[in-house]
């Protein structure tokens, strides 16, 4: 009799567990409509006709109380949204729109307060930006909730809403064809430190010099004036490129006005208001007009114009002997040292074989730099080393330009 009734109480257990394990199932399931997901994009897949809604599977906790959607393509109309949404929200609203809803959009830049008449909150968003939403921590505490927006890292502003933060769930819409976004659900906007400061990581380190460029995140923003020549923006990488890190990638993700956007590798004390490319020690690929730039002002025809969305690359073919630690001390330059010419070896264009370059700061040794847009090898040309190595450098040089920025694209 003890075994029958010890064998009913096992079966009522993993009943009440498989029971538990469905209502969990119910509880915690994202729900999107108008949407396709795979993995963290989301891309709108309604007629333009109708809004696509997507509400994340949990709400905020005080463990998790921020997320980011970052814009890849605005689509037709940009009519993108991000904010907090009840649990069973409806999917053919904006979040914003219904009540015990906010939202922040993209469109417009208005804030949504259950009501679909928005009121001016912050700057419009456009494809490369990152917006954000999350509660503040002493929310959790209290029966009024504080929920605060930010724009590539940086607070918008915020409103308060009646309620509790545990039935508020990341929500993210869209409403025209071709829009698409990235989502992190983890995302962090940091911890409350000293003097109230929160704390994005910025990637900052990874760059040794900046003039007139902004970093948030992965993306430089051109902050210049954009007005002559000598209003060149630029970031070059804290560190050169070695046989352990010997390629890296920007994506142009506005191309400004005019996208005078270069790419390529220059001396460590390369000018700051020189495009890579046009001053001795630097080769690079610019897009406004395909050319190639070695020590020169004046370029080559290289390869093909690149534009917003265009993907560009450049490495080093290092020789198999080489080690940057062999006997170079990276404090110390040779300014002097004479130029020497090289050919360029280009997959595109045949009729430059004789050109010749001048003004580079050598060390003697050559190694081959080659460029690629969207994957494939454009060209490549031997240069000599500058002593120290070559850095990655990024030039920008009208107003609007935003590049998002791979240091490391080969490794993982």
């Amino acid at each position: 009799m003890d075994d029958i009734n010890l064998h009913y109480r096992f079966l009522n257990w993993r009943r009440r567990i498989r029971e538990i394990r469905e209502v969990r199932a119910v509880r915690y399931r994202e729900r999107f409509k108008r949407m396709l997901r795979n993995g963290d994009m989301l891309r709108y897949q309604g007629n333009s006709d109708e809004v696509g809604c997507y509400v994340a599977p949990r709400p905020l906790s005080k463990g998790n109380r921020y997320f980011e959607v970052t814009i890849i393509d605005t689509g037709v109309r940009g009519m993108i949204a991000v904010g907090l949404v009840p649990q069973f929200y409806k999917l053919d609203h904006q979040p914003g729109w219904l009540p015990h809803s906010v939202g922040y959009h993209a469109d417009d830049g208005k804030l949504y307060n259950g009501n679909i008449a928005g009121q001016q909150f912050g700057p419009k968003c456009n494809r490369g930006d990152r917006i954000g939403c999350g509660i503040y921590l002493d929310s959790f505490d209290d029966g009024q909730i504080t929920v605060f927006f930010t724009k590539n890292g940086k607070e918008v502003g915020n409103v308060e809403i009646p309620g509790s933060p545990e039935v508020l769930y990341p929500a993210v819409g869209m409403h025209s064809l071709g829009e698409e976004v990235q989502l992190d659900l983890r995302a962090e906007w940091g911890t409350e430190e000293e003097d109230g400061v929160m704390i994005v990581d910025s990637h900052e380190d990874e760059w040794g010099r900046l003039h007139d460029v902004k970093v948030t995140g992965t993306l430089l923003e051109y902050v210049g004036k954009g007005k002559s020549i000598v209003d060149v923006g630029l970031a070059q990488a804290r560190w050169p490129l070695s046989t352990r890190c010997h390629y890296y990638e920007l994506e142009i993700t506005n191309a400004g006005e005019k996208c005078y956007i270069a790419l390529g590798l220059a001396r460590r004390d390369y000018p700051k208001n020189r495009h890579p490319g046009w001053s001795r020690g630097s080769i690079a690929y610019h897009a406004d007009d395909g050319k190639m730039f070695l020590g020169s002002g004046v370029g080559d025809p290289f390869g093909p114009r690149c534009f917003e969305g265009d993907i560009m690359g450049c490495g080093i073919m290092f020789p198999r002997d080489y080690n940057l630690d062999s006997g170079d001390d990276q404090d110390d330059w040779d300014l002097d040292a004479r130029p020497k010419h090289s050919r360029v070896q280009n997959d595109l264009y045949a009729n430059n074989d004789d050109e010749e370059e001048d003004g580079e700061d050598l060390d003697g040794r050559k190694v081959t730099v080659f460029f690629t847009r969207n994957g494939k090898v454009v060209g490549r040309r031997e240069v000599a080393l500058p002593v120290g190595g070559f850095y990655p450098t990024i030039g920008m040089m009208s107003t609007g330009e935003k590049v998002r920025v791979d240091l490391h694209p080969l490794s993982g």
